[in-house]
């Protein structure tokens, strides 16, 4: 058996890009994954919750990690996880960073900081630094029950994109930041994007009317998150309830199954115990 010692982590939710901010941009969610390792005679994985249908076996992103973290594949692998996956809410960031890696560093920054995160690669190394994030505000999601793996997603993307499209998003990303750390100067106009959610709408034609639906019902902004097609909607905090009930309603209407989920942020980040 290997000296691996055993821990347990636990690892928030991510909405990243959040309109403008693509791939810099996330946020942390109340949402969380928790994957225990410990040492074992051979490689076992148990999946239970979000993504429980997943291959319990050297596949999983989880085992993977650990395995390559540990360098050994003589582990017990546990993953509990209530973030829904391939919606655009980091599960896959979450599950790798508990474990300790991921590609996308505005997900997996959010995940091991907390709050909202602004990250970018350097060559070879990612950066990321928190950002100011009002503490008043809420967020409701909106799950729907198909998914949108994120390489699909991108595949909707253009190659290149006008400069003054580029400039747009720059603006309206200035905007946001200061809306975020403030909420009373958060305007519905700072999530416009012109980069990727009208290119993904194909994917989710029903994601122009939820979202609208969304500000109708009090939201101060709302967005893709992620990839999608989970979308997000920024609150006051005493209205997240009130927007996560109209946005039951919105699906309903759409035609959409799925589901609303009001979330506050997650400002801790990942939590590792040695057990």
């Amino acid at each position: 058996m290997s000296d691996v010692r055993p821990r347990r982590a636990r690892c928030p939710a991510s909405s990243a890009n959040l309109g403008p901010g693509f791939d810099t941009l996330a946020v942390a969610l109340g949402l969380h994954v928790v994957v225990e390792v410990r040492a074992a005679d051979r490689l076992t994985v148990l999946a239970e919750g979000e993504g429980h249908d997943l291959p319990a076996d050297e596949t999983h992103l989880a085992a993977r990690v650990a395995m390559d973290v540990a360098g050994t594949d003589r582990l017990r692998v546990v993953v509990r996880s209530a973030i829904p996956v391939a919606r655009g809410l980091g599960s896959s960031a979450a599950a790798a960073t508990a474990a300790a890696l991921d590609g996308h560093p505005e997900n997996a920054a959010a995940s091991l900081l907390g709050g909202l995160v602004t990250a970018t690669m350097l060559g070879p190394r990612p950066v990321a630094a928190r950002l100011a994030l009002d503490p008043g505000l809420g967020f409701v999601v909106l799950v729907p029950e198909h998914a949108l793996p994120t390489h699909q997603a991108r595949l909707a993307l253009a190659p290149s994109v006008p400069h003054e499209d580029a400039t747009f998003n720059l603006g309206r990303m200035g905007l946001l930041v200061a809306g975020l750390a403030d909420r009373r100067r958060l305007v519905r106009e700072a999530t416009e994007d012109r980069l990727h959610e009208l290119q993904r709408t194909p994917l989710f034609p029903a994601a122009p009317v939820l979202l609208a639906g969304l500000l109708e019902a009090g939201a101060l902004a709302t967005c893709w998150s992620g990839a999608g097609p989970a979308l997000l909607a920024m609150c006051d905090g005493d209205r997240a309830a009130a927007v996560r009930d109209a946005g039951e309603q919105l699906l309903a209407r759409a035609g959409v199954p799925g589901r609303a989920l009001a979330i506050d942020a997650d400002t801790t980040g990942l939590v590792v115990e040695l057990l």
